[in-house]
């Protein structure tokens, strides 16, 4: 038996999806608060995209992360024959999400709270 293209093509589009989705963690902030300092965020995450420190001494830091979804759809409908062809496609422009973390850390840069949009 012959395997096409196609099939290939959706054999190696399963499996490296399933390899993607078992490498992605997800992180328990909640296990991390209390525990978790400033300096393992930054060796984790890198630099904070803003930071500020409060009156109160604690140091709020926010990570973004922008996805792309690519966002160009092509709608098509056309014929060839005697007389040339027709067709219409419409496309859109690109788009992106969002996602932004926040940590924010005691005096002693502990990890005190955290929220994620």
């Amino acid at each position: 038996m012959k395997n096409s293209l196609a099939q290939k093509l959706f054999i190696f589009t399963v499996a490296a999806t399933l390899i993607a989705g078992c490498a992605t963690q997800r992180i328990n902030w909640n296990s991390r608060v209390g525990s978790y300092n400033f300096d393992q965020a930054i060796t984790e995450f890198g630099p904070p995209d803003k930071r500020a420190t409060l009156s109160d001494g604690k140091l709020v830091a926010e990570w973004i992360t922008r996805y792309n979804s690519g966002g160009t759809v092509v709608i098509g409908t056309g014929f060839y024959g005697y007389r040339g062809g027709v067709g219409v496609m419409q496309s859109t422009g690109p788009s992106y999400y969002e996602s932004k973390l926040r940590l924010i850390f005691n005096t002693n840069n502990i990890l005190a709270a955290w929220s994620k949009n």
